[in-house]
């Protein structure tokens, strides 16, 4: 059956590109960024008067947890964030199947180390054929443009 949700991308595959993926990237900065207010709030009644990230474990922490929360979720059950959907980007695994919790963790995770390696593991899209960053290259994952998409 081919549509749009079950058929392959990785058969006749765009690969997403790094100018398309930073741009996805800087939606979903600005969605995470209210998100993370939302989640401050939540934790103002708890713990410390005085929340600070990297200076109160357990509130960085809760971040942290509600980061992975909005990209896990959005990786996993939609295969795209907000800021993937606005620039027709889909995720998937490198069998063209959804992507499992196991490896969208994996990708967080080496993420985080691409961005705070100065964004290089980020830049690697630029050498490898396939446009991925070492957070796809670990969890075995693709960024492809959606069919239909325009330049």
């Amino acid at each position: 059956m081919q549509n749009g949700h079950d058929s392959n991308p990785v058969d006749e595959t765009i690969y997403c590109s790094l100018p398309r993926r930073l741009l996805a990237m800087l939606y979903d900065s600005i969605i995470l960024l209210g998100v993370l207010i939302i989640a401050s709030a939540i934790a103002l009644p708890f713990g410390k008067p005085q929340k600070v990230a990297f200076e109160d474990l357990w509130f960085t922490l809760w971040l942290v947890v509600v980061c992975f929360a909005y990209f896990g979720a959005c990786w996993r059950y939609a295969r795209m964030t907000l800021g993937m959907r606005a620039w027709h980007i889909r995720i998937v695994s490198d069998t063209g199947k959804p992507v499992s919790w196991p490896r969208c963790l994996l990708r967080f995770l080496v993420g985080a180390i691409s961005l705070a390696a100065l964004g290089l593991g980020v830049l690697w899209a630029l050498i490898d054929r396939k446009n991925r960053g070492w957070h796809d290259l670990a969890a075995r994952t693709l960024l492809v443009r959606l069919s239909g998409a325009k330049r």
